[in-house]
């Protein structure tokens, strides 16, 4: 891939498009900002694990823990009170349930000193959405909720998303309270107040309910899990596709279509660039992707189409090499073990023409394989090896690549501060 010269014109802000869960793509956001805020991060709300779940499980709707992971890593961070503000809405309680519950009153009724450095406007918005979220639990007396590990921010998401029957205006609430910049987006692929479950079909027919029984089950513990393939037990077979089951659905004949959230499908219409981003492939990527609409727009756009391959395997992906996430990522698109009149039978060049791989990684990236499905443009970008989480791709390495493959599709040099 050629970088665009000195003398070439330079470009404003590119716009982007983000599809990732809630984690993998965390550690990237701060440095992306120096690119562009112009972007719109897609995200699942079918996480069923942690905290989330107790809150599901008492309260319903849809799960808030990545969307709040991401508005949280968005936030501004520049005065006292923000990093305050952001210390509370990102604060954990203990793992122990009598600790936590303590912790919890003591939040609630405003004597932490969490409180210390919010204004009163600030603590008055935030408080009364938490005391919304507690009385909404008194209320269902035959529900025990457990406190434990809980995380505030998603407390008071899903204070405001009950209060205002509202996903969407939950999400602006939050964004607006954490002051993340007006042109940054943070959209669920979905947009519902109900609670929406994942399954997956595996290739030997076995089928599992739960996003949290695909990635790394946890026998309901409530501790923080690790999702490194070997942590948790080896799937029986390899993933077939992921769908959407209905809320006491056992299989493939309880299959649901929710559709894809509008503003999404007007973001991918004119965005200057699309990223399917690093993390669990087919619980944190494919169920954005399996949405009718979405590839109808991807297959028709000529902007950058970028995959970040994942510098490790996970329960998911064990074994996988690049072609497989490529192709992995063409079956979610074309739908193509889904229902018979919902297929379409795109190549994958028409969904990924860019592929970004992590110096060193542990997936093979076989380069004739990845060429003959079309994916001429392979990238390699440096990288960093943690012991806890293996190789991730440096993120100043990463936004200088993403802004190199815009320039060259515009024909003009990218700034990056």
């Amino acid at each position: 891939m050629s970088t665009p010269t000195p003398t070439s014109p330079t470009s404003p802000s590119p716009s982007l498009l983000l599809f990732s869960g809630g984690t993998a793509f965390n550690g990237v956001v701060e440095e992306l900002k120096k690119l562009t805020t112009r972007v719109a991060h897609v995200l699942p709300v079918s996480d069923d694990g942690g905290s989330t779940a107790e809150i599901v499980r008492v309260l319903g709707g849809p799960a808030v823990g990545d969307i709040r992971s991401r508005c949280l890593r968005l936030s501004d961070h520049s005065t006292t009170e923000a990093l305050s503000v952001r210390r509370l809405l990102g604060h954990r309680l203990p793992l122990d349930p009598t600790q936590a519950k303590s912790e919890w009153y003591d939040i609630v009724e405003g004597d932490h000193s969490l409180w210390n450095g919010v204004s009163r406007a600030y603590g008055e918005t935030i408080r009364a959405f938490l005391v919304y979220f507690q009385n909404e639990i008194l209320r269902r007396p035959s529900e025990s909720f457990c406190f434990s590990n809980g995380s505030i921010g998603n407390f008071f998401f899903a204070g405001a998303r009950i209060f205002f029957q509202s996903l969407d205006a939950a999400i602006f609430l939050f964004s607006r309270v954490s002051e993340i910049p007006s042109e940054s987006l943070v959209l669920p692929v979905i947009s519902t107040n109900d609670r929406l479950t994942l399954g997956c079909e595996l290739w030997d027919g076995t089928i599992i309910r739960g996003q949290n029984e695909i990635s790394h089950p946890t026998s309901g513990s409530m501790e923080p899990v690790k999702k490194e393939h070997h942590s948790v037990p080896p799937l029986p077979s390899r993933i077939k596709r992921v769908f959407y089951m209905s809320r006491e659905g056992t299989n493939s004949l309880h299959e649901v279509f929710p559709a894809a959230n509008p503003a999404v499908l007007d973001q991918l219409k004119s965005v200057d660039c699309i990223v399917y981003a690093m993390g669990s492939l087919f619980t944190s990527i494919c169920p954005s992707l399996v949405l009718l609409g979405i590839a109808e727009i991807i297959a028709t756009r000529t902007c950058p189409k970028v995959l970040l391959l994942n510098g490790s395997h996970d329960r998911e992906t064990n074994g996988f090499t690049a072609s497989c996430f490529v192709s992995a990522i063409t079956e979610a698109l074309n739908r193509t073990h889904g229902h018979l009149s919902n297929r379409l039978e795109n190549l994958p060049s028409q969904y990924i023409n860019t592929l970004f791989v992590p110096k060193d990684g542990a997936v093979p990236v076989n380069i004739e394989k990845l060429a003959s499905l079309g994916i001429l443009n392979v990238v390699t970008v440096d990288s960093i090896s943690d012991p806890e989480v293996g190789v991730h791709y440096d993120p100043r390495s990463l936004i200088r690549s993403i802004a190199d493959t815009i320039g060259t599709f515009k024909g003009a040099h990218i700034l990056v501060e």
